[in-house]
């Protein structure tokens, strides 16, 4: 079992460091287990992607649990909490806020939409139009939203948990490229196995547990954690390692279009964050594997060849994984 590090202070004495932010982290996956049973890997992922600052993406088909574990994760941080249920309808200006005339004043104020929280629950991304779910780019990037030339910005910790159906599902539209690079990682809930299923059935069945469920930290612990997965040391031999992954998959044949420089900060920052949680300071070429398939995925766009052949995205960043050469020289022996 690897041993716990304490990282270096790096501020104040109350800064937490490594162990501290595993405790915090058991106590938020222990919560959210409360809600999605049997699914350890998949709330992994969602910790791994908060702690990365990033975004998450969860993809399945519809009663799997994709909505309960979005609520189930902001419901585990005290902190402020928005949900947005995306309809063919709905428009920008209802996700990022609106200018309103006042008389009194006679002055433009602009009313923030439900974009301004620090976890924003968007539940069923997919039913939008492209125009609507545009609205989240400038937000999930740069964390400020634009309104009629005024420039605002949100607050941290700011994470968006978006849901979706397949996109062969009828009245859905294909998340564009751009939106689904905003995105860090992507996870596929599938469905329980038979135990799994019979524990939600006696568990369940009676009571709503996200009605039981009570915040485990709050937004200044986070943001404490955020600082503390920054500093977690990342060799030179490993950010090579990230490199060749990403640049493999640009030259895979089955690919129109491979993983972008973006994906390649994202894989950083979530090798960083998978660290953090096994109770190191340091990463090491396990922490890239275990986060590279949600990571580079779902950036990856297949060509029509491939796709007849029933070839998957994690398909073949298993198989660039495979290939690549993992660095064996002492990863933890550079230190900044």
């Amino acid at each position: 079992m690897t041993p716990k590090v304490q990282l270096p202070s790096t501020g104040s004495a109350a800064e937490p460091g490594i162990e501290a932010l595993h405790d915090t982290a058991q106590r938020i996956a222990d919560n959210v287990e409360q809600v999605l049973v049997g699914k350890p890997e998949v709330v992994r992922i969602a910790l791994v992607t908060m702690l990365a600052e990033g975004h998450l993406l969860v993809e399945d088909v519809p009663g799997v649990g994709k909505t309960s574990l979005a609520k189930a994760l902001a419901r585990s941080i005290d902190c402020t909490v928005s949900r947005i249920q995306f309809t063919p309808d709905l428009l920008p200006s209802d996700i990022t806020g609106v200018s309103v005339y006042n008389r009194q004043s006679e002055n433009f104020e602009f009313r923030p939409g439900p974009v301004f929280a620090n976890v924003v629950v968007g539940d069923e991304i997919n039913r939008a139009s492209p125009k609507t779910q545009s609205a989240l780019l400038e937000c999930m990037e740069e964390g400020q939203v634009t309104v009629d030339g005024e420039t605002y910005s949100l607050t941290t910790p700011f994470m968006v948990i978006a849901t979706q159906n397949p996109i062969e599902m009828e009245g859905t539209y294909a998340l564009p490229e751009a939106q689904r690079d905003r995105f860090t990682a992507r996870v596929s809930i599938g469905y329980p196995d038979a135990k799994a299923e019979l524990a939600m059935v006696d568990e369940h069945a009676g009571h709503d547990p996200l009605g039981d469920l009570r915040p485990v930290a709050d937004g200044d612990q986070v943001r404490q954690l955020l600082r503390a997965v920054r500093g977690v040391h990342l060799s030179t031999d490993l950010r090579r390692y990230v490199i060749e992954l990403v640049t493999a998959t640009r030259k895979l044949p089955e690919l129109r279009l491979g993983a972008s420089p973006r994906s390649t900060l994202q894989l950083v920052r979530t090798a960083r964050a998978q660290a953090a949680l096994e109770g190191r300071d340091f990463v090491v070429p396990d922490d890239v594997r275990a986060v590279a398939v949600p990571v580079l995925a779902h950036r990856l766009v297949l060509t029509s060849e491939a796709r007849a052949a029933r070839r998957t995205a994690s398909d073949l960043v298993r198989q660039v994984l495979s290939r690549v050469p993992v660095p064996r020289g002492d990863t933890d022996g550079e230190r900044r």
